[in-house]
């Protein structure tokens, strides 16, 4: 009898939890919401940022400026990258470009949250609220930002602000200020498939908005595991561009 008890009460979790998605999805109008949840890998990837245009990024003179030295700090030790020597946070569009793993859960209703194997990176995306003004978010400024999200159709739109100078937009070095404003669309072209298409807005360091692109093949099957900064991780080898030590 108490088996079957618990049997009877998981069942009505999963019914209520079931019924706290339709709800959700119903204040979207017409009650579809796209199902963008699960577990994801890239099949390849890029140290530096790559334009959907396929040309350099555009740069001011002050970007400019701020590339070469972190590049040159970079290369001499000056600068310190901390997402890989300490594990904080990759920050803005570089956290996309991740060899790692990563989830994506459409709860608790009013967000969607996104953990990253690497660094164990977590994004909380907040539903149907208004973005509030630079002022508002600058005094409390995260690694990744805050983020706001809606529903358009098939796609979730996300708008990020608020940042901290402590990152870089790639691997190599790629500068941003602290007036860095990405918007993010997500949306899964084919059952096995996410996109994510990333317009950058830093008019200090870029004399124009710009485009970069990322694909990732759903995996469920796929576990997060833990990393520690310094310690043995998983094995990237299917993932092409991984540069093997």
């Amino acid at each position: 009898m108490q088996g079957y008890n618990v049997r009877v009460h998981a069942r009505l979790a999963v019914v209520a939890l079931l019924a706290v998605t339709a709800l959700a999805g119903s204040a979207h109008g017409q009650g579809a919401v796209p199902d963008i949840s699960g577990s994801y890998w890239a099949n390849a990837y890029r140290a530096k940022v790559r334009l959907i245009d396929g040309g350099q990024l555009p740069l001011t003179e002050k970007g400019k400026a701020a590339y070469a030295k972190n590049m040159a700090g970079l290369k001499d030790g000056s600068i310190s990258d901390d997402a890989r020597k300490i594990c904080t946070p990759d920050g803005p569009v570089r956290n996309l470009a991740t060899p790692y793993p990563f989830e994506i859960f459409q709860a608790p209703p009013g967000q969607v949250t996104i953990i990253h194997e690497l660094n164990h990176q977590i994004r909380v995306i907040a539903l149907d609220k208004p973005v509030p003004k630079y002022e508002e978010l600058i005094a409390f400024p995260y690694y990744n930002g805050h983020s706001y999200g809606r529903y358009e159709g098939n796609t979730l739109v996300v708008t990020t602000l608020g940042f901290n100078e402590k990152t870089f937009l790639d691997a190599t070095g790629a500068p941003h200020t602290d007036e860095l404003v990405i918007t993010e669309r997500f949306r899964k072209p084919s059952p096995n498939n996410l996109e994510v298409v990333v317009t950058v807005h830093d008019p200090e360091y870029y004399t124009r908005d710009w485009q970069t692109r990322f694909v990732y093949s759903l995996r469920n099957e796929v576990r997060l595991e833990d990393y520690v900064c310094g310690e043995p991780h998983r094995d990237l080898s299917s993932v092409a561009g991984v540069q093997r030590p």
